[in-house]
């Protein structure tokens, strides 16, 4: 393929030849005999973007739920009134996704019962941690459960509020959500790759992914963090586009593990040669992983996720550790009214913190969460520049980014997030053209300006349609 008169992000107007799944000409190229042409019309080309986390099943799951929390549903009627409205995709299952308190308080198993519909209905809570479940929905699992041997869970069932037991719901609910919607979904906002960091990823979730790419359903290459014990099961066909990562540690400040405990998987994951990601919402546990990662001498590609809260003195810290922080600026504009109702203002500097990462020299990556954040990435892009709740109150503006800066927070290599990658003869041909300069599309970051988007020099978007690859 030929893309004919791009304004090459980086470069300058060129034209650029894609063979063999790698850019292979870069400059003022003529057509060969029947070769097929995209003319960018002098459109920017960019690398393919990379959401550095992310959690894909999660994220099929949620395009067939029902939004349960703000802003989609403000007030318990809403929410009543949403369950209502739900119809049942999973075999019966009403699943909902993104409650908050701030809706209706602390809802469990009685309250759903009382206002629900007459179906087995779970909500998850928007940190993605707590299930909450009707009645009917405790008969369904607790029969799954005597069929497959698996032990009933205590406490939650009593009340229905399940937590971190997505290990334990998964085999019990329904089938697997289909990944082809999805995956369209990210190709039309330009994505390429994401990283999967899901904490209790193992065997099963590569095979899966490996499935739904040979099916042609999977368009993105994919990185997938998880257990310590996340290996590919003997005999698995395995395939380049799917790669094993970080090993994922979910901290919960509540009930943090033994210090030594955390020290022995870092040191046991690098034993592996594959660096070590630490879930960081709270500042308790971003203190807690420094140390862990101090004792356990940190290497490179060792990551802190999300970084929500980071005081000033931490900064020095993680940068002696040469600790790449992915962050989610997202949630500035998603949550920013809230944090600004209930963090401490003197606390509203640390959050989500941009801009002082990259000036005290610390490597940066971002990604949305998705779906417990917004999955398109230019949405986290302009969060990062305007720095503005939803309200348009403004949050930690001295964070802001360039829009260059926020871009390159999605450019960055899976391996190595913090690099962005560059349009270069010999390099993957990933690449997503918008239809229009970048000095146009730097004004607004909207995945509106997405025309089209190649993987491995496969077209799976092009304009309105979803091409096969």
């Amino acid at each position: 393929m030929l893309i004919a008169g791009a304004e090459v992000y980086g470069l300058h107007p060129a034209d650029v030849r894609v063979e063999g799944g790698r850019i292979s000409e870069i400059g003022r190229l003529q057509r060969r005999p029947g070769e097929r042409v995209l003319d960018a019309r002098g459109g920017a080309l960019l690398p393919g973007l990379h959401d550095h986390h992310f959690h894909l099943r999660s994220f099929a799951a949620s395009l067939e739920s029902v939004r349960c929390g703000p802003s989609d549903v403000t007030d318990a009627d809403a929410l009543v009134a949403a369950l209502h409205r739900a119809r049942s995709p999973e075999g019966g299952w009403i699943r909902g996704i993104g409650y908050h308190e701030s809706v209706a308080g602390d809802i469990d198993r009685h309250w759903l019962d009382r206002h629900g519909p007459d179906a087995p209905v779970r909500i998850q809570h928007r940190s993605g941690r707590l299930w909450i479940v009707n009645s009917a929905a405790v008969d369904r699992l607790a029969d799954a459960a005597s069929r497959l041997r698996l032990p009933l869970p205590a406490p939650g069932l009593e009340n229905g509020r399940l937590y971190d037991l997505d290990p334990w719901l998964r085999p019990l609910t329904a089938a697997p959500p289909a990944l082809g919607p999805a995956s369209r979904r990210l190709a039309r906002w330009g994505v390429t790759g994401i990283t999967d960091m899901t904490p209790d990823n193992g065997a099963e979730i590569l095979t899966t992914l490996a499935a739904a790419r040979a099916a042609g359903a999977l368009l993105q290459r994919v990185r997938v963090a998880g257990r310590l014990d996340l290996a590919w099961p003997e005999g698995a066909l395995e395939t380049s586009w799917i790669h094993i990562g970080e090993t994922k540690v979910h901290l919960h400040e509540s009930a943090l593990p033994p210090l030594d405990a955390l020290c022995r998987t870092i040191e046991a994951s690098h034993g592996q040669g594959r660096p070590v990601a630490v879930h960081c919402v709270t500042e308790a546990e971003l203190v807690f992983a420094v140390a862990a990662f101090g004792e356990a001498r940190a290497r490179p590609g060792d990551r802190i996720e999300h970084a929500s809260v980071t005081p000033p003195a931490l900064l020095d810290r993680l940068r002696e550790l040469n600790l790449t922080v992915v962050t989610q600026p997202n949630f500035v504009a998603e949550r920013g009214d809230a944090y600004l109702a209930e963090v401490p203002a003197g606390e509203h500097a640390w959050l989500y913190r941009c801009r002082s990462f990259l000036a005290a020299g610390i490597p940066l990556a971002g990604g949305t969460d998705a779906p417990f954040g917004h999955a398109d990435p230019w949405r986290a892009m302009r969060a990062a520049v305007d720095r503005a709740t939803a309200s348009g109150r403004s949050l930690g503006p001295d964070e802001a980014l360039s829009a260059e800066q926020a871009l390159a927070l999605f450019l960055g290599a899976p391996d190595s997030p913090a690099e962005p990658r560059r349009i270069t003869v010999g390099a993957a041909a990933d690449l997503c053209l918008l239809d229009r300069p970048w000095a146009r599309a730097r004004q607004d970051l909207s995945s509106d300006a997405v025309r089209a988007v190649l993987c491995n020099g496969s077209l799976i978007h092009d304009g309105v349609d979803e091409a096969p690859v």
